[in-house]
């Protein structure tokens, strides 16, 4: 199984994918529009030139991303194609020197085995919530929020300067 960047001939069967599951009731939809605006948070995993797997890593700021659109096809779940595209977008993090990484998600257990851990979705910045009005569920948000400390990143507390003496 390779994972890789996505390409923009790979948007088509990213839409299908997330949109089979946002049908389902288990993420938000994405236009195709906003797959192509976006192509270069995402990977995606492939069997050959088949995308059965995808997941994009948001920049929410300066010490903040999100795992968004994590999706595999049902023929191939439970195999680490999931866990892989995770673990690939918090490379990308570390990569980027963001030290902290979250999700929402229906499925808090999978990501727990993956070193993320539940937090208050209220104790997330409102910043990240600039999707939700598309949600079918808005207000009343029923995802567990949960944050992954990317390690060897320092936070920007960590990163301010000491005073002398101190």
């Amino acid at each position: 199984m390779k994972v890789e960047k996505a390409r923009i001939s790979d948007a088509a069967q990213m839409h299908k994918l997330i949109n089979y599951f946002a049908g389902k009731g288990q993420m938000l939809a994405r236009p195709l529009s906003e797959l192509y605006e976006s192509i270069r948070d995402f990977s995606v995993a492939r069997q050959r030139d088949h995308v059965v797997g995808c997941a994009s890593l948001h920049v929410n700021w300066e010490d903040l991303a999100e795992i968004k659109s994590l999706a595999v096809a049902e023929k191939v779940q439970s195999k680490g194609i999931g866990g892989k595209l995770v673990k690939t977008c918090i490379e990308e993090a570390r990569g980027l020197g963001i030290p902290t990484v979250f999700c929402l998600t229906y499925r808090p257990e999978f990501f727990e085995k993956l070193g993320f851990t539940r937090v208050d979705r209220m104790s997330l910045p409102r910043k990240v919530w600039v999707e939700c009005y598309r949600c079918a569920k808005f207000p009343d948000c029923d995802e567990t929020a949960l944050v992954y400390k990317v390690e060897g990143i320092p936070t920007a507390q960590s990163e301010q300067p000491r005073q002398p003496g101190r």
